[in-house]
């Protein structure tokens, strides 16, 4: 009798058509969401130091990707915009005429059925890079979270009225979901949903895209208001769940790969809403950076971190090489 095991693992894995047939996990295009820098002008297509690859956009450029984006499948566009003036209170990320609200209107006269999504906060659009109004009190200077949600609400409104499909509020202030519904809802967008960043934490990992974006908080950091790394899942479940019962749609972590027992927490207790997951700036530039010494093979690598996120229970994944995963699963 044989000494050797009944039972062989390895067996499912001798042969590439086998193991395709037995795998768990599965990207597509659609999966994916592009972020993408838009700023006024035309020909503009500067690239970001820190993110090899990626650049700021004027609108004739951005149509560009968003074609390629629409053609490849992918799931859809995210925007940040890159206003040319900014102010104590961000007044000009609601104008009708805002570089947002431009591009928008631009990408759906271009590709009607390609999904666009809007990042919503003020951090690009402050003269202080903070995430809303700031009030001093006692000779200290913060965040005033009530006096942000109405801005919040307008700006919502601005850009679903230019033709924006889903709203993405990012400012981590307490009600924003509740007050950026009710905004939607009295000016009779009932049906524009919500993907609320909920679980956003205050990470070393953005550095990049604050230069992408010209958001860098002019003094201070953002850990009033966005979740301490260091916090248990329980804060971020909870962050969750006010988020829901406020009205969102589908909710997000960020980051992605040092919050992948976020994204598993988050998918379990809340199964059957939608879980986006941002592999941000700081995760995209690392692997940029290593493959560029010969370090790692770059796309396997992303192939194993997209997985690595889906694994853990995102179903949505912003990330920064939508577009190449979308060619590559693709030609696959």
């Amino acid at each position: 009798m044989s000494e050797f095991p009944i039972q062989r693992m390895r067996r499912l894995r001798m042969n590439p058509a086998v193991r395709r047939l037995v795998q768990q996990t599965h990207l597509r295009p659609s999966n994916f969401i592009m972020p993408l820098f838009v700023r006024s002008g035309e020909g503009i297509r500067q690239p970001i130091s820190s993110m090899p690859g990626q650049f700021q956009l004027s609108v004739d450029q951005l149509l560009q990707e968003t074609q390629k984006a629409d053609s490849l499948g992918v799931g859809g566009v995210i925007l940040f915009g890159i206003p040319n003036s900014k102010d104590p209170e961000g007044a000009v990320a609601s104008h009708d005429n805002g570089i947002v609200q431009e591009a928008i209107r631009a990408i759906k006269s271009d590709t009607p059925n390609l999904l666009v999504i809007t990042d919503l906060c003020f951090c690009e659009y402050t003269d202080h890079g903070h995430c809303g109004i700031l009030t001093e009190s006692n000779g200290q200077v913060t965040v005033d979270n009530d006096l942000t949600l109405p801005g919040l609400g307008a700006q919502a409104v601005s850009h679903v009225q230019a033709g924006a499909d889903l709203i993405a509020p990012s400012g981590m202030m307490d009600g924003m979901v509740g007050a950026i519904r009710s905004a939607l809802d009295g000016g009779g967008f009932q049906d524009t949903p919500i993907m609320s960043y909920a679980a956003k934490y205050s990470s070393a990992y953005y550095g990049p895209f604050r230069d992408a974006a010209e958001s860098a908080p002019h003094s201070g950091d953002r850990k009033t208001y966005q979740m301490d790394p260091a916090s248990a899942a329980a804060q971020a479940l909870r962050e969750v769940e006010l988020d829901l019962q406020e009205g969102a749609d589908m909710i997000m972590v960020k980051p992605a790969l040092a919050y992948l027992d976020i994204i598993t927490r988050v998918n379990q207790t809340f199964p059957g809403v939608p879980l986006a997951a941002y592999n941000v700036s700081g995760e995209y530039s690392m692997i940029k950076a290593a493959a560029a010494s010969g370090w790692l093979d770059e796309q396997q690598v992303v192939m194993e971190t997209m997985t690595a996120i889906r694994r853990a229970g995102a179903e949505i994944i912003l990330t920064y090489w939508a577009m190449e995963l979308a060619e590559q699963l693709s030609s696959c």
